[in-house]
C-alpha cells in the first residue's frame, strides 16, 4: 500500500536522520519543510520533500493521494507515562479536593491509590481490558501513536499480574507500540501499614521474579514520596530489576524533594517523572548520570500543585519529555495536544521545545527512537494531519480547540 500526501503547509519534525534525543538549546531545533509532500509505503515513511522538488510518480497503482492544503503534519505523540488500566473513576475525590482536602488527606481516609486498588481487585481481567482498550482508542484518535502503561493499582501478587496481563493484551491488540511498567511499589496496602518492609520484600523477592518470568514488563517504577516509598527502598527495587534486565522509570519529587533524584539517577534510572519540586543538586545529578526528566503538566493543573520547572531543566542542558500521567485520581486526561499547550502556557516552553518533548524525546523515554517520534525515512509512518492552521504556534495557542484532523498509524488512517 502506498500513500502520498502533497501540498502540506508544513511537514513538522522532518529529518533525514533523527537524533536519539534533544537536550538543552537543541530542543528548539524543530525542522519544518514548507509546501511539502510525504510518501509512505508498506507502513513506513519512504521519502519527503518540497513540492517544487517533487520527482513525480511513475507507478500510480495502489496509491492513495491526499491533498493537505493549509494543513500540517506532525509526528504522532508518544505518551511515556500513563495508568490507563483501572476499574473505576474517582470523581468523588475530585469533589473532596474542591472542598479543601489535600491529596494526602484523601489518601489517609482510604482514597487515592488504595481506593483504585480495592476496585481493581473486584474487576475481571476481561472488564479491565475492554475499558483500557476503549481508553487507548480514544488516545489514538487524539494523536497518540505510542504508549506506556503502568500497573500499580493491584498491590498484591494476583492483582498486579492481572493488570500486567491486561497491558500485554493491549500490546497485542493495539496497532501502536505499547510498553509495560511494573509499579508494584505504588502505595503500601492497608494490611502492611504496620510493616511496610514486608510489602517491599514481597514486591522485590516474589512479585518481580514472577513478572520477569512471564515477561510481563519492560520497566519497573515506584512512587518515591513522603508517606509512600523512600529513596533507599526505591534503589533496592532498581537494583533488583536490573538483574532481570528491566530499566527503571520512577515517580519522584511530586510533592517533596528529599534526595530521591540523585539516589535514583546514580542507581541508573532511565527516566525520573514528575519533578514538580526540584533542587539545583537534582539537576546536577540528572546531568551527571544522563537521566531523562519527564514532566506531567496536566497533573499539576488538576491537583493545583507547582509545574515542573522546564526552563531550569532545559537551560541546564538537559532533555525534557512531556507525558499525560493519565489516571483516575490525579489526571483523568490523555490529550497530548493539551499537554503541549500547558507546557507552553504554564512552563514557559517554546512550541518547538514542547513538540519535541512530546514526540522525539518522548520516544527516547520509551527506547523507541529508532521506531517512531520523527518524520524520518525508514521509521513507522505514525503521524498527525492537523486541521488547517496559520502556523505551528497555533497548536498550543488555541489550547481548547481539537486541531487533530486525522491520525495515521503505520501509514493507515485510524
Amino acid at each position: 500500500m502506498k500513500l502520498l500526501i502533497k501540498n502540506i503547509k508544513g511537514l513538522v519534525g522532518a529529518r533525514e536522520e533523527a537524533p536519539s534525543i534533544l537536550k538543552g538549546a537543541d530542543m528548539k531545533d524543530l525542522p519544518i519543510v514548507e509546501d511539502a509532500w510525504l510518501a509512505v509505503e508498506d507502513g513506513v515513511i519512504a521519502d519527503f520533500g518540497k513540492m517544487e522538488d517533487w520527482p513525480g510518480i511513475s507507478d500510480w497503482r495502489d496509491l492513495e493521494v491526499i491533498e493537505a492544503d493549509g494543513q500540517f503534519i506532525l509526528p504522532g505523540f508518544v505518551d511515556s507515562h500513563t495508568h490507563i488500566v483501572y476499574a473505576a473513576n474517582r470523581e468523588g475525590e475530585f469533589v473532596d479536593r474542591i472542598k479543601g482536602l489535600t491529596y494526602a488527606e484523601i489518601a489517609e481516609k482510604g482514597g487515592g491509590i488504595l481506593n483504585s486498588a480495592r476496585k481493581l481487585a473486584e474487576a475481571s481481567e476481561d472488564d479491565l481490558f475492554e475499558a483500557a482498550f476503549a481508553r487507548a482508542e480514544g488516545l489514538i484518535r487524539m494523536g497518540t501513536t505510542a504508549l506506556e502503561v503502568k500497573s500499580g493499582y493491584g498491590l498484591s501478587m494476583e492483582a498486579e499480574l492481572k493488570m500486567l496481563r491486561v497491558i500485554r493484551r493491549l500490546e497485542e491488540a493495539l496497532p501502536i507500540p505499547v510498553r509495560s511498567t511494573f509499579l508494584g511499589m505504588h502505595a503500601i496496602p492497608m494490611e502492611y501499614k504496620s510493616n511496610p518492609e514486608a510489602y517491599i520484600d514481597l514486591v522485590i523477592n516474589e512479585m518481580l521474579p514472577a513478572v520477569a518470568e512471564e515477561k510481563l514488563a519492560d520497566y519497573v517504577d515506584a512512587f518515591l514520596e513522603d508517606g509512600y516509598f523512600s529513596a533507599e527502598q526505591t534503589v533496592r527495587l532498581i537494583e533488583a530489576a536490573d538483574k532481570f534486565g528491566l530499566d527503571a522509570k520512577i515517580h519522584v519529587n511530586q510533592f517533596t524533594a528529599t534526595g530521591g533524584v540523585r539516589a535514583c539517577a546514580e542507581a541508573g534510572a532511565l527516566t525520573l517523572d514528575h519533578l514538580e519540586e526540584l533542587t539545583d543538586d537534582d539537576v546536577q545529578a540528572m546531568l551527571q548520570y544522563d537521566t531523562i526528566p519527564v514532566a506531567l503538566p496536566s497533573c499539576s493543573f488538576f491537583l493545583s500543585i507547582p509545574y515542573t520547572p522546564a526552563r531550569q531543566i532545559i537551560d541546564a542542558g538537559l532533555p525534557l519529555v512531556l507525558a499525560t500521567d493519565y489516571n483516575p485520581g490525579s489526571t483523568p486526561n490523555g490529550n497530548m495536544s493539551l499537554v503541549v499547550a500547558m507546557a507552553c502556557i504554564k512552563m514557559n516552553m517554546l512550541p518547538e521545545e514542547a513538540i519535541n518533548a512530546a514526540t522525539l524525546n518522548a520516544a527516547a523515554a520509551l527506547q523507541l527512537s529508532e521506531v517512531t517520534g520523527s518524520i524520518t525515512p525508514g521509521m513507522r509512518a505514525d503521524f498527525i494531519l492537523t486541521k488547517p492552521m496559520s502556523s505551528i504556534n497555533y497548536l498550543p495557542y488555541s489550547f481548547g480547540e481539537q486541531l487533530v484532523d486525522e491520525v495515521f498509524v503505520a501509514g493507515k488512517r485510524w
